[in-house]
């Protein structure tokens, strides 16, 4: 009777804690996402000198607030969870952990402190947040998109290196170390700085024939800022496209594209 009993209460947790298509999951999730932002602004609220000087007593209790409260919820997850080992050595499992760690660290050893920073870990967090049903449609979508477009994109970028690899060794040849072009590495992080129109300043060309490939490298990189856009956008666009079969149940998007089952309801789509 009492194994019964236990075995309903950790189903009923793990529902709450690990699903997110019940009215408690979505409400725990949402709790959850306040309380990693709330933190993530005390982290940084902490770090300005100024106000940690006159607010750092209730900086030191909010941050005991979300440590227990993570803590708490570490805790449900190991005790519900079917495989407890196996979240634990998770990615989730161990960006939960460093959620709260840290706190305890700065307590048991000496200067230990600094590891608080690692705190800001927990904005990772988000991404659990984001595997609701509405969310991970259009994540889907857009990995997609993304790993359709990967080879285009690896082209792309070799040609930029290559391209700024040349531009950077002509520079160290036309303008060498009087210009503060000392070395090919350093003109190329100058061509890099040049074609993604960053222009630091830090270095610039002195000669007529530098600032005239100089003026090219720039016109080119205005190009190139739009070339791995127009990629990823096309690739997004068709993506699309393919999700819009929806499932006659519950009118979630069908990922992936000619799936027999919908992924939120589990409906079959179209027989085998």
């Amino acid at each position: 009777m009492k194994k019964t009993s236990r075995h309903r209460l950790r189903t009923r947790i793990y529902v709450i804690v690990f699903r997110s298509d019940t009215r408690a999951g979505r409400l725990f999730d949402l709790v959850l996402l306040w309380l990693i932002i709330l933190s993530i602004l005390s982290v940084v609220l902490e770090s300005v000198a100024s106000f940690r000087a006159g607010y750092l007593p209730y900086i030191r209790v909010a941050e005991w607030i979300f440590t227990t409260a993570f803590t708490l919820e570490y805790g449900l997850r190991v005790y519900s969870s079917h495989r407890p080992w196996r979240y634990v050595f998770s990615f989730y499992g161990l960006i939960d952990l460093l959620a709260f760690i840290p706190a305890y660290l700065s307590i048991l050893f000496a200067g230990a402190q600094y590891l608080v920073v690692i705190r800001a870990f927990r904005l990772l967090r988000v991404f659990r947040i984001l595997k609701l049903t509405r969310f991970s449609n259009e994540g889907n979508i857009l990995k997609s998109a993304l790993k359709a477009s990967r080879y285009k994109i690896i082209v792309f970028l070799t040609t930029v290196i290559t391209l700024v690899t040349i531009i950077g060794a002509l520079m160290y040849i036309i303008e060498g170390d009087e210009s503060g072009f000392t070395s090919i590495p350093m003109s190329i992080y100058w061509a890099i700085v040049t074609i993604t129109t960053v222009g630091y300043g830090d270095v610039s060309p002195q000669t007529p024939l530098g600032r005239i490939l100089a003026s090219i490298l720039m016109v080119i990189g205005y190009g190139i800022i739009a070339v791995p856009t127009g990629i990823v956008s096309v690739e997004l666009a068709r993506a699309t496209d393919e999700a819009k079969e929806k499932c006659p149940a519950c009118q979630t998007p069908v990922y992936p594209r000619g799936a027999r089952f919908c992924s939120n309801c589990g409906k079959e789509l179209r027989a085998g």
